[in-house]
């Protein structure tokens, strides 16, 4: 048996008899800027929800407050279509910042702390639809899924910095020196999936941490997550 024959097994062996009400971690995806005054308190409040174990805290910083002063280093374009389409599918006609999308369907502001612990409790009691089993070796992840019944998905690799700080200069914050946990860096779909046939994949990654999200098709619910480092 060769070693990736040997991670698969694994996997699968971790996946047997797994109930799809398995306990997931709550994926919590920050849209957030270091151009908005507003941010700096949801930035903090990612710390204690970056810490948790039932928590994945992820910070996404758009690019759309660049013009007012600060370019935010950490800002994506890729970061503010996948926040303009989550408004999209929900029905809303604009986007804000500190937005918190929680479990890839619900969203609450980003300063609102027990709004946020009332929606982690909901998505961890929720049921979910697949069981998920990821290894990592080397530079490649395998991914080892499967779903209670036929459903269109995406599977998400999001890469991280666990941590980094600036000293903002201008804008909104300037003077201000943040440090920011759970930096996306970049995030790309990997596989599309029909949850007919168990999952199974390899694919390469890129150094440092990631999460692995199972997402519905059309950025809808976040039915397993999981991360490797």
């Amino acid at each position: 048996m060769n070693k990736l024959s040997a991670l698969f097994t694994a996997l699968w062996i971790g996946l047997s008899g797994a109930a799809h009400a398995q306990s997931q971690p709550v994926v919590i995806e920050l849209f957030t800027s270091q151009g908005c005054s507003s941010c700096p308190p949801a930035d903090a409040l990612m710390h204690k929800l970056a810490a948790r174990s039932d928590v994945i805290a992820l910070s996404m910083h758009v690019d759309y407050w660049d013009y007012i002063g600060w370019k935010d280093e950490f800002g994506r374009s890729d970061n503010t279509v996948l926040q303009k389409t989550y408004a999209q599918v929900a029905g809303r006609r604009s986007v804000y910042t500190p937005q918190m999308i929680i479990g890839g369907v619900d969203s609450v502001v980003g300063t609102h702390p027990m709004d946020v612990a009332d929606l982690i409790s909901k998505h961890s009691k929720s049921k979910k639809e697949v069981a998920l089993k990821v290894l990592r070796s080397g530079g490649k992840i395998t991914i080892a899924a499967t779903a209670a019944r036929p459903a269109k998905y995406e599977v998400r690799i999001v890469n991280f910095h666990p941590q980094r700080t600036t000293a903002i200069k201008r804008g909104e914050n300037a003077g201000k020196t943040i440090t920011y946990v759970n930096v996306v860096s970049d995030f790309k779909v990997v596989n599309n999936w029909d949850g007919r046939a168990p999952l199974s994949l390899s694919v390469p990654v890129k150094k440092g941490p990631a999460a692995i999200l199972i997402q519905r098709s059309g950025k809808g619910a976040i039915e397993a997550a999981a991360t490797v480092n």
